[in-house]
């Protein structure tokens, strides 16, 4: 009993060792984003834009609103997709299909990011003969795509098989049970799923710079190239000028922020249940009149 003791304490301080290793290396990091970002952090790099090489001032308007467009239209084909996929997976695993389809989304999680994102130049930029944003966004959907599908897809087989025959006994169809049984009882892990999916895509950098490019103006054509603030990141950070770097560095702050603030409110919204505020604002309009 003494020997399991042992053991088990020696292992638990192992552990523990090993997390409080990991944890330092994540917090110097973002101590040093922190402390660097903040430091270099002006209204101008948001409002205005880059300045020709070597004259300082300016800032990243175009790779702000660049990001934003490409991070978001990569969002709403992503999600839908993936999700629809995970619901596939678990819910028709009958099918002959499934198995293939599953493992070759598994294998797609752990593709590196540059080979998605010669893929997507191969189908997509080659054939137009230059860069565009719409291509960037197709890159970093097929990125978030595979991890919103195998987390769904986990999610939703942790559900009691016991539910699914209550909906049928019911006289609920298939598409009624998954919409108002499997998918309301794991809305919590697929919200987390898409986080994760929104978390990865945020920082990506390689895909970006074989589909969209870059861009020193500010852009709304989706058919060509457009500044993205992770390419401006990496470019700023291997130019040979001062103000480049300090301006990276308050890039990468606002970019950490972003995702931070984007991860707590969505678990605030986990928390909230907006389906009966809505429902007893309507209820309140209808007693009204």
């Amino acid at each position: 009993m003494k020997r399991r003791k042992l053991k088990n304490a020696f292992m638990l301080f192992l552990f523990t060792l090993m997390a409080a290793y990991g944890l330092f290396w994540l917090f110097w990091i973002l101590g040093s984003v922190f402390m660097e970002g903040v430091s270099y952090l002006t209204p101008s790099l948001i409002l205005e834009d880059p300045t020709p090489p070597g004259v300082e001032g300016g800032g990243l308007r175009p790779a702000f609103v660049g990001h934003f467009i490409i991070t978001s239209i990569a969002t709403l084909i992503g999600i839908p997709i993936g999700i629809m996929a995970g619901i596939y997976f678990a819910e028709y695993r009958e099918d002959k299909l499934v198995e293939i389809l599953r493992n070759v989304t598994e294998l797609m999680v752990s593709t590196p990011s540059i080979v998605m994102g010669a893929v997507v130049y191969a189908f997509l930029v080659k054939p137009l003969h230059h860069f565009n944003a719409l291509a960037g966004s197709v890159s970093l959907a097929l990125l978030m795509v595979p991890v919103i599908a195998v987390a769904t897809n986990e999610m939703l087989r942790l559900i009691p098989q016991q539910m699914r025959e209550a909906a049928y006994a019911l006289g609920a169809y298939k598409w009624q049970m998954i919409w108002h049984v499997t998918l309301k009882a794991a809305k919590k892990g697929i919200i987390t799923a898409v986080l994760l999916g929104v978390a990865r895509i945020s920082g990506e950098t390689a895909p970006l710079l074989f589909t969209a490019f870059n861009n020193t103006d500010l852009s709304f054509n989706l058919l060509k190239p457009m500044a993205s603030l992770t390419v401006n990141i990496f470019n700023y950070v291997m130019g040979p000028y001062d103000y480049w770097h300090k301006q990276a560095w308050a890039a990468g702050f606002i970019l950490t922020m972003g995702v931070l603030l984007f991860s707590i409110l969505a678990r605030l919204t986990l928390r909230t249940d907006f389906s009966r505020i809505f429902s007893g604002i309507v209820d309140s309009i209808f007693k009204r009149r």
